[in-house]
């Protein structure tokens, strides 16, 4: 389980993120939407324990995000970003295996782990030779995935992993990406603007307004019951 009580994050005057409390069951695939400078993406960073709340705490897993133990709960969380985020001086192999053999995981456990990995999220292997400037938009993001499932962690965060493609693209890779989250059964936590997406590919999805959560539960039954005007033009537009 993940969870947030009382946390609290503030840049000088303004106010990022909360007061708020949250938890997030083990499995559970969870969608944050709101429109931007909400909190969203501080959330996020929040529970992956790259930005320290002012006040509050947060746990991963049963383990206290603590200075001391934020190296340790980072392994067992995948972080994806926009367009894959990946070192342009390496190749896609060395981006996805860079923490495995910093690790010291061995020549063979890393190419065992790499061939299943791009079966998994149906990249091509020779792809993984090329340097990220020589990939598409969808073959970065696969490499992103890949690099985040990498240690087999318990948790995914994904901060608009899709946003920078195509419509076509980004279509495609919902269903891919909807597929394998099922297939895994990992806790996700999914940042985006879509409201479609977010109905795709996570069982519940939270709304997020000036650094606090309006509401939660699935799209469909927001959309029906909104509990404000807020989330009722939202879910009626999409997120912007």
């Amino acid at each position: 389980m993940i969870a947030l009580e009382g946390v609290e994050k503030r840049y000088g005057e303004r106010s990022a993120l909360g007061p708020l409390s949250l938890e997030i069951p083990t499995g559970r695939r969870v969608a944050i939407v709101g429109p931007s400078g909400c909190g969203k993406s501080t959330l996020l960073r929040i529970v992956l324990g790259l930005v320290s709340p002012d006040r509050g705490s947060v746990t991963v897993a049963g383990k206290p995000m603590r200075a001391d133990a934020k190296r340790l709960i980072r392994r067992q969380i995948g972080y994806v970003v926009q367009d894959g985020g990946l070192f342009p001086h390496l190749t896609a192999e060395g981006n996805v295996a860079l923490v495995a053999r910093h690790l010291g995981w061995d020549d063979g456990r890393v190419h065992a782990r790499l061939d299943d990995l791009a079966t998994m999220t149906g990249l091509d292997r020779e792809a993984l030779a090329r340097w990220p400037v020589q990939l598409s938009g969808g073959q970065r993001q696969r490499v992103g995935v890949m690099r985040a499932l990498m240690l087999d962690p318990d948790v995914l965060l994904l901060d608009e992993p899709l946003g920078a493609l195509d419509a076509i693209t980004r279509t495609r890779l919902q269903g891919e990406l909807a597929a394998l989250f099922r297939t895994l059964n990992k806790t996700v936590i999914l940042v985006t603007h879509d409201i479609a997406e977010a109905a795709r590919l996570a069982e519940e999805t939270i709304v997020m307004r000036d650094g606090l959560i309006v509401q939660r539960g699935a799209v469909d039954a927001m959309a029906r019951a909104p509990a404000n005007a807020f989330v009722a033009e939202l879910l009626g537009r999409g997120a912007t």
